[in-house]
Parts: structure tokens; C-alpha cells; sequence
């Protein structure tokens, strides 16, 4: 038995419990990019860092909303059943955590998108500048 195997597996039916409700609360950076402009795009992704570091470089097609900035008038324009999909600088960042608590206040359908910047580079997307945004 090693260090790995000490602690047993959880049951088949729970282990397909819990990473199917993991889903529910995340997706990843290549299914955010498979869906992104096409007409299966059903969620509004939303870069939370703030300004600076989202014209610095973020993903195409996502909204510069801050996590402190998230209150309910900057929704308003939305469907109440729009699904937000939110990330920060990476997985040594919480504001996407904290941007979903947000949104989860104000009764939103809420993902992270685990992985972040860090994430998407990984994969080998591309960002996109505030002023190649603006071009766009």
C-alpha cells in the first residue's frame, strides 16, 4: 500500500456524485475556447482582475468587470438566466472565486473557469490587448 492508496478510493457512485457536481461550479479553459464565437457560446465570460490587467492582455471576448465591481446594476443588461463564467490571473488567485460569490448573491448562474490567464497560455491561446480588443 503506498502514501497514495492509504486513504481507499471513494465508491464508484460516489466518486461520479462528486465530479459530476464538480461541473457544476467549473469548466476549463479548452471548453470555454471550443464554444468562444460560435452559436454554441451560452455564457458571458467575465475577466475579474480589473482594468489594468485585463487591457494589459485577456482572453477574446471577454468583459472587464472587476470582482469588486460586480453589484446589480452592471447585470442589468443581461437575462436573469445568463450564465457567467468568471476568471482571474490563475489557480494562485481567488478573485474568480470571489467574483462567483458575487454573482451567486445576486442569484446569477455562476462557473469559474479554472486555470485563469495561466491556464489559457497553457493550453496555447491567445490573449488579446485592451487596444487589439478595441480594434476588433
Amino acid at each position: 500500500m503506498s502514501i497514495v492508496t492509504e486513504v481507499p478510493a471513494a465508491a464508484s457512485a460516489d466518486a461520479l456524485a462528486h465530479f459530476e457536481s464538480s461541473l457544476r461550479f467549473e469548466t476549463d479553459c479548452w471548453d470555454v475556447h471550443s464554444v468562444m464565437n460560435t452559436p454554441d457560446q451560452d455564457f458571458v465570460l467575465l475577466d475579474v482582475r480589473g482594468t489594468e490587467k485585463y487591457n494589459a492582455g485577456h482572453i477574446p471576448g471577454a468583459i472587464d468587470l472587476a470582482h469588486r465591481k460586480i453589484i446589480a446594476g452592471k447585470l442589468a443588461a443581461y437575462p436573469a438566466e445568463t450564465v457567467f463564467i468568471t476568471y482571474c490571473a490563475g489557480p494562485h488567485c481567488n478573485g474568480a472565486a470571489r467574483a462567483a460569490i458575487r454573482l451567486a448573491k445576486l442569484g446569477r448562474p455562476v462557473k469559474i473557469m479554472t486555470g485563469g490567464i495561466t491556464g489559457w497560455l497553457d493550453e496555447g491561446f491567445e490573449l488579446v490587448s485592451g487596444a487589439e480588443a478595441a480594434a476588433a
